[in-house]
């Protein structure tokens, strides 16, 4: 599956567009990288707990984004975003969310 920030796809003609797709997830570190984060921010500096944290959040949410427009019968997705936020103090959400469409090669 072919997922893209952009609006076109080189290479390919866009034949249909299906619709809006997302993929949602909602995570929480646990205790002890609550704990360890903490620490990090006394001393300043990047907090790889988080990072690494906000970095797989992404990945498992275009992956169910990608199982979303698949579902739709789409062959890629375009214009792909990203919108994240803080649910309590303890869980982050991370949506990714575009357009589904179908393509062939021009």
């Amino acid at each position: 599956m072919i997922v893209v920030t952009s609006e076109n796809l080189a290479g390919y003609r866009i034949t249909a567009t299906i619709g809006q797709v997302f993929g949602v997830v909602v995570r929480s570190r646990g205790l002890a990288g609550n704990i360890m984060a903490g620490l990090r921010t006394i001393f300043g500096g990047e907090i790889k707990e988080f990072s690494a944290l906000v970095e797989d959040t992404r990945r498992h949410a275009i992956d169910r984004l990608v199982a979303n427009a698949a579902a739709m019968g789409a062959d890629a997705v375009i214009m792909m975003r990203f919108d994240s936020g803080e649910l309590g103090q303890t869980m982050n959400e991370v949506v990714a969310y575009g357009t589904a469409v179908k393509i062939t090669p021009a």
